[in-house]
């Protein structure tokens, strides 16, 4: 890929959940399912499911079943979590208010795009050939034989994918782990507002204030400068 002189970045990598769409009411029905298919007599609300996500589904799947890894089911209700959410991960997910506006003038101006999830590999470019056909071309989730966020071997991968130096993209995520993976990639990292985690979670974790994005227009420039 071509580099810029005249910006700051070439390339922007994205986090998906909690930063492009909004896919916290389909988790958190996908895991109530699993929940009461197995009789767990576990049911979760919006905001504790909201606390479990950003480490994957088996990292998910070890916070909300009883016991956890320990329990003698653990594996058999993972796969129909796996297969549920397949099934189910487009009832109200939607990008968040500005994220397609946003994707189409990176396109225009000419920056290269990809997200990075540790959601799983098949259900992140599900979602990215529905919701941003064309506007972003590599998607890399979690799988196997590649370290999880906050690991930057994914990362490391979608720079290669694009052919940008890391000195020249930014990582925009919404999470602590986002905070670890740009800082393990030894990128820029610029976080929004509108997530998973709020504004003092952010902070806590050592985020810059000046570079958390309000909304999108704020997310654009920061961006752009």
């Amino acid at each position: 890929m071509t580099q810029s002189t005249d910006r700051r970045y070439d390339a922007v990598i994205f986090d998906l959940d909690g930063t492009l769409l909004d896919t916290l009411a389909d988790l958190a029905g996908s895991v109530n399912a699993v929940m009461e298919q197995y009789g767990t007599g576990c049911r979760y609300s919006l905001e504790q499911v909201r606390s479990f996500v950003g480490n994957g589904i088996h990292k998910l799947m070890e916070r909300t079943i009883p016991g956890g890894l320990q329990h003698p089911q653990f594996d058999e209700i993972e796969q129909s979590f796996r297969a549920h959410y397949g099934e189910h991960c487009m009832d109200e997910t939607e990008p968040y208010p500005g994220i397609p506006w946003l994707l189409e003038w990176l396109q225009r101006a000419g920056y290269g795009t990809a997200i990075v999830s540790n959601k799983a590999d098949f259900a992140v470019k599900k979602l990215n050939s529905i919701y941003f056909k064309g506007l972003i071309p590599s998607a890399i989730g979690e799988h196997e034989g590649c370290r999880r966020k906050p690991a930057p071997d994914s990362v490391l991968r979608a720079l290669l994918e694009l052919g940008v130096d890391r000195t020249r993209a930014v990582y925009v995520g919404d999470s602590e782990v986002d905070i670890e993976t740009a800082r393990n990639a030894q990128m820029d990292c610029i976080l929004v507002g509108w997530g998973f985690r709020s504004r003092d979670e952010l902070l806590a974790h050592g985020a810059d204030p000046g570079r958390i994005a309000a909304n999108v227009k704020e997310l654009r420039s920061m961006i752009a400068g």
